[in-house]
């Protein structure tokens, strides 16, 4: 994971990409995108929760294997909890931390650091984004602050697909967003600059 300049003009910039996505459930696979692309990191998943099963279901990927996202169940009960409804938490090192559910398979997958921030609308816990890191790595507050930012979106996105599609529920619209990734697949995002951050040469050239 390289060292970011975390700002609002690079918010803005992948922000503003993702509102042009013709369809709701494209918001979550352009985040996941763009933060993995944008942060340096192994990867970012969006999971939703099942109310039913007391299970998270991965909606949205990138930059994870197949059969890492394959492992098994997800429990919103084991994996990083606390996450879910407490706030924002970071894990240093998988291979040495009870909260993790899945520890060898998160390192057989070349996964050292985990930062998981919960996906929240009208204070009802939807899921939890996951950014997921090949070296160990202490997330600072800007690398927060930024991922809480984008799930804040993708909350809203997944509330209105909830109501234009008359989904009873968050996990109705995971069928959504697996069609979405089905088709994203077969092409290129055509958004140009998603996700890119801004280079700290060129933020030194526009503070003179």
């Amino acid at each position: 994971m390289r060292k970011q300049i975390m700002n609002y003009e690079n918010l803005v910039r992948i922000t503003k990409a993702i509102s042009h996505c013709r369809d709701p459930e494209e918001v979550a696979l352009m985040s996941v995108e763009a933060i993995k692309t944008g942060l340096g990191v192994k990867g970012c998943a969006l999971l939703l929760v099942d109310r039913k099963s007391h299970e998270l279901k991965v909606a949205a990927s990138y930059g994870l294997s197949q059969e890492y996202l394959n492992k098994g169940p997800i429990s919103s009960l084991k994996s990083l909890a606390a996450s879910l409804d407490e706030g924002p938490v970071a894990v240093f090192d998988v291979s040495d931390d009870p909260r993790i559910q899945y520890p060898e398979e998160a390192q057989k997958e070349g996964i050292a650091s985990i930062l998981s921030v919960p996906i929240q609308l009208h204070q009802k816990s939807l899921g939890a984004l996951r950014v997921y890191t090949a070296e160990p790595w202490e997330f600072t507050l800007e690398d927060i602050n930024y991922v809480q930012a984008l799930a804040q979106i993708i909350g809203m996105a997944i509330e209105m697909t909830r109501l234009y599609k008359g989904h009873k529920d968050a996990i109705a619209v995971l069928k959504e967003f697996k069609e979405a990734e089905r088709k994203i697949k077969t092409r290129r995002t055509p958004y140009e600059g998603v996700p890119v951050s801004v280079p700290p040469e060129e933020m030194a050239k526009k503070a003179t």
